[in-house]
């Protein structure tokens, strides 16, 4: 008989469950905490070499199609005008390029050298364009030969 001065026995915790008796209030132990940071790490090193790769990839994916945009705008210009622009800038002036190339891999649009045309009777500064990048791309051909 249930009466309010003489309350239901509950359950020792252990007969509840595992579930039950971890959930009140006890908290993780280090050890399950252990286990899930090291879990976590071992992701992560997984992980992160192939994130690194995946930026230096593309970096160099843009850097090509950059390189490739503006010599085309270079050909354009020429076929328009019979002569090479007279500097980058000429080429945005001009509208043949809305901005400045980015060099992804130095991270700014100034770092370009400027290759004149190799024929003294060529009228232009700007024949081709090349990064001003240090360093290899992940093949071993130096930036600046792209």
């Amino acid at each position: 008989m249930v009466t309010p001065a003489n309350p239901p026995r509950r359950a020792h915790p252990a007969a509840r469950g595992l579930g039950d008796s971890h959930l009140n209030g006890r908290g993780f132990t280090l050890i399950e905490l252990l286990v899930v940071l090291s879990i976590i790490a071992l992701l992560l090193t997984l992980a992160v070499p192939r994130y690194f790769h995946s930026i230096d990839t593309s970096k160099e994916t843009v850097l090509g199609e950059n390189l490739r945009i503006v010599r085309e705008t270079i050909d354009k210009f020429y076929g328009d005008n019979g002569r090479y622009p007279d500097s980058l800038d000429e080429l945005v002036s001009q509208r043949y390029l809305r901005a400045l190339p980015y060099d992804p891999v130095t991270g700014s649009t100034t770092t370009w050298i400027v290759v004149a045309p190799e024929t003294p009777d060529a009228k232009g500064n700007v024949y081709d364009i090349k990064s001003g990048a240090p360093g290899n791309t992940r093949d071993g051909k130096p930036f600046a030969d792209l």
